[in-house]
């Protein structure tokens, strides 16, 4: 079955850490863009990280600013998302997402595998 699951979201204060984690089943993981994005109520879905291991490529969105951490562990086929210093602005369903293009990673379109979410509520 190919599907992607995550884990790992949940209340922080502000300033706190968490760490998101995926697990990919059904597909050539090593080979794929993995992709996590993120959608706030009433926003549009919002690219958050990307990476593709072949090529080393890894690509941030700018609200990240050095706050967040996208790695993958290709033998247990996850890919995490280490969130640092976070903020109140940072709360919303985080999803993780497979592609196989790298062309526009920081679009939803470039994807075709979707999670169902994880929710990162983050307080002041």
């Amino acid at each position: 079955q190919v599907q992607l699951v995550e884990s790992g979201g949940g209340l922080v204060q502000a300033g706190g850490s968490l760490r998101l984690s995926c697990a990919a089943s059904g597909l050539t993981f090593s080979r794929s863009i993995m992709g996590w994005f993120r959608q706030a109520p009433g926003k549009e879905r919002e690219f958050v990280a990307a990476s593709l291991w072949t090529s080393g490529s890894t690509d941030y969105g700018d609200f990240v600013k050095g706050r967040f951490t996208i790695s993958r562990d290709n033998a247990k086929n996850t890919v995490y998302l280490q969130m640092n210093s976070l903020k109140p602005e940072d709360t919303g369903v985080y999803y993780c997402a497979a592609g196989n293009i790298w062309i526009q990673v920081r679009m939803p379109e470039e994807y075709n595998l979707w999670g169902q979410g994880t929710q990162v509520i983050v307080s002041s």
